[in-house]
């Protein structure tokens, strides 16, 4: 990123570009790996855009502000009388703004990662059961020919791996150690990581290869796409048609929500917390400390609806 010290006024031309293209990068994120709704991304786009025009009067930018930027920032939203709704919105966008900046190596800190967190309880995200992902694997089966094949390869290895969606598309055939059923991914900030791939992967991927045309391909999955490979955002679109052809509301499946589902299951089948980051590519564990929330939840809700005794009050006279 630029020096945040310089005057000069060409040097505030190139922080503004700076800025708005890691806003741009940002908000592509959210929309292609998260899903996120074009109404989630308005106001995600709104608040990075207040905040930088109160670092201004500060004599900041997105660049250089600190934590104490951003304290200042929400208690002045707080004075002026803004829902706690809002005000966790606006976090929220901070501090996935700056997670991502961070995670991709724009900055060499995140200033948002000390900030509480507004005093309002956010319902946990919500996953996909297991019973839901086999209804997308049995539709999934249904479909036919190469494109079938790929779909159904693309979702084994996902549900399989936990891949973000970027890393899923732009695998490549070297990425693959078949000896040891193993996929070599490199992430975030340029971390590789090794993903073990399940039976049902590995035979899907197989069967994918078996019927594909483009055999000399250096991906794993070709398209005629300017990349080379099936775009993210194509992915997703087909994870969308998947769902509605399966019965499943599309709004709960993406890329992003099948991941989720993957470290929520493992979780919830007796993973450790530390496996799980190191599946996921988690450079703090305490990201991933959410799922362990999801399957907690799961885990109460289960008891207090199946539990013989959950129903019957105790009689204290």
């Amino acid at each position: 990123m630029t020096p945040a010290n310089s005057s000069n006024r060409n040097d505030s031309g190139n922080k503004a570009n700076v800025k708005n293209e890691l806003i741009d990068a940002f908000l592509e994120m959210m929309t292609v790996e998260r899903a996120a709704s074009a109404n989630t991304i308005k106001n995600y786009k709104r608040a990075l855009s207040d905040f930088s025009l109160f670092c201004r009067k500060r004599s900041e930018t997105l660049d250089t502000a600190g934590a104490s930027d951003i304290t200042a920032w929400l208690a002045e939203l707080e004075a002026a009388g803004i829902s706690a709704s809002t005000a966790a919105l606006k976090t929220s966008a901070l501090r996935q703004f700056y997670n991502f900046a961070y995670s991709d190596g724009y900055r060499a800190d995140n200033p948002a990662s000390t900030v509480a967190r507004p005093r309002t309880r956010r319902p946990l995200p919500k996953t996909l059961s297991v019973e839901e992902v086999e209804t997308l694997f049995n539709a999934a089966n249904e479909a036919s020919g190469e494109k079938g094949a790929r779909l159904r390869a693309m979702l084994e290895v996902l549900y399989a791996s936990g891949l973000r969606v970027s890393e899923l598309v732009s695998l490549s055939q070297s990425n693959i150690q078949r000896d040891e059923n193993i996929l070599l991914v490199r992430g975030k900030g340029d971390k590789e990581r090794i993903v073990p791939l399940t039976a049902r992967a590995v035979v899907a991927i197989d069967e994918y290869l078996a019927v594909r045309s483009a055999k000399n391909a250096p991906w794993l999955f070709p398209s005629r796409s300017a990349q080379g490979h099936i775009t993210a955002a194509r992915f997703a679109q087909l994870l969308k048609a998947l769902a509605s052809k399966a019965g499943i509301s599309v709004q709960k499946v993406s890329p992003h929500k099948l991941r989720h589902a993957f470290a929520t299951h493992l979780l919830e089948g007796g993973a450790d917390l530390r496996s799980v980051q190191q599946l996921l590519g988690h450079a703090d564990i305490t990201t991933t400390q959410i799922y362990t929330h999801i399957a907690q939840d799961r885990a109460r809700r289960l008891v207090n609806d199946k539990h013989p005794l959950s129903t019957i009050k105790r009689d204290d006279s």
